[in-house]
């Protein structure tokens, strides 16, 4: 008696089952798109819109943002502060991000409404506190809104 060789029937399944990996992205791209809209609280401002490059990938970190209500009101996320109390939260805001003042970025939202002269106010505020980078926050100008 012979000892069988049996190999034909015994073949290696060396496929990748993907479905489980499918399913994982699916929720993942759920939970991104309901989680993107609010990714930035603040206050609602109708900022102007003009034309503009959007902000480099690496310049969005975690940024100081001012906003300016169309009332002229002035917040910082959804806390609000007067125009004499902004100078010294944006430089504990600052250290905070373990930043020197002078390295601080702060960025400058002001409703379309708001006048000329309240939003230079507020930037004086804040170069007052020591900042040398002051960005303003504005909306992309859409192709269907070109009347000027």
């Amino acid at each position: 008696m012979g000892v069988k060789n049996n190999n034909e029937g015994n073949t290696v399944l060396s496929e990748i089952n993907v479905t489980p990996f499918v399913d994982v992205m699916l929720v993942l791209l759920v939970i991104f798109m309901v989680t993107a809209p609010i990714l930035y609280q603040g206050v609602d401002v109708n900022l102007p819109k003009v034309e503009s490059k959007p902000m480099p990938a690496a310049e969005r970190e975690k940024k100081i943002v001012v906003t300016i209500n169309d009332k002229g009101e002035i917040f910082i996320e959804k806390e609000k502060y007067t125009l004499n109390s902004l100078r010294v939260e944006i430089r504990r805001l600052i250290v905070n991000q373990g930043k020197r003042i002078e390295d601080g970025d702060v960025f400058l939202r002001a409703d379309t409404n708001v006048s000329y002269g309240d939003v230079m106010e507020v930037m004086a505020e804040i170069k007052k506190a020591g900042v040398k980078q002051l960005g303003l926050v504005t909306e992309p100008l859409s192709f269907n809104n070109n009347s000027r």
